[in-house]
């Protein structure tokens, strides 16, 4: 697959001349030493794109023509990621492995047990998305929220056709609370040092299924990625 970078101007035209000339372009020529002649996809991160070929490659921007440009659908089904803010580096690594994972959008929520802080990170976060997006090679950049409280994730399942929290205390089983033809699906992931009792009871009263992620326990900076993978089977998603 080609290699994908984001520009905000994108163009559209077929046979246009365009000046690629962001911080993508910068470690398009610098890093991977693109040349002229080379194929790639540009894309606005919303999910129209263009096919394009390097024409000129200069020190700090190239020059590229338009080959082929369409838009790519967003999925039946959209998924939002609630994650507890894990510590330190984790949380880039959460907000990573979602957006491969298919996350449409991704909450970062202040649970009880949450050690970690992202109040001043969100914008760095929604870059996060951005890079992840590019090594994925998705079409549509997942949007980074935060940072929500306890009261807004109860409002998320409200909206949702399934809303699912995963912990280890659950009995049932993905495969055996996932319902075919859910279009709006809710992931919520705990933290490190686990969700409280409160929590759970207040979220499977506000509509949530508890849900049991196989046997091990999942780091909670792994564990969207695990639930996502999941829930995509289950719907024939994936």
């Amino acid at each position: 697959m080609l290699t994908l970078f984001f520009v905000d101007d994108l163009p559209t035209t077929v046979g246009s001349i365009y000046e690629f000339n962001n911080e993508d372009a910068l470690h398009a020529i610098r890093v991977l030493r693109m040349k002229s002649g080379d194929l790639f996809n540009l894309s606005d991160g919303k999910g129209r794109w263009s096919h394009v070929e390097a024409k000129e490659v200069h020190k700090k921007h190239m020059t590229v023509e338009v080959l082929e440009s369409g838009f790519e659908e967003a999925l039946t089904t959209h998924f939002t990621v609630i994650q507890a803010i894990p510590k330190g580096d984790r949380i880039k690594e959460s907000i990573e492995l979602c957006t491969e994972g298919g996350a449409d959008r991704i909450v970062m929520w202040k649970a009880e047990r949450s050690i970690g802080k992202s109040d001043d990170k969100i914008e760095k976060l929604q870059t996060t998305a951005r890079e992840a997006s590019k090594q994925s090679r998705r079409f549509r950049i997942p949007e980074v929220i935060g940072v929500a409280t306890t009261n807004a994730v109860i409002d998320q399942i409200a909206q949702a056709d399934l809303a699912l929290v995963f912990h280890e205390s659950a009995t049932m089983k993905v495969s055996q609370l996932v319902v075919p033809g859910c279009k709006k699906v809710a992931i919520i992931i705990g933290p490190e040092g686990g969700l409280t009792d409160g929590e759970i009871d207040t979220f499977a009263a506000a509509g949530a299924k508890v849900a049991l992620m196989g046997r091990p326990v999942l780091r909670s900076a792994h564990a969207g990625l695990a639930a996502l993978s999941a829930v995509n089977t289950a719907l024939s998603v994936w």
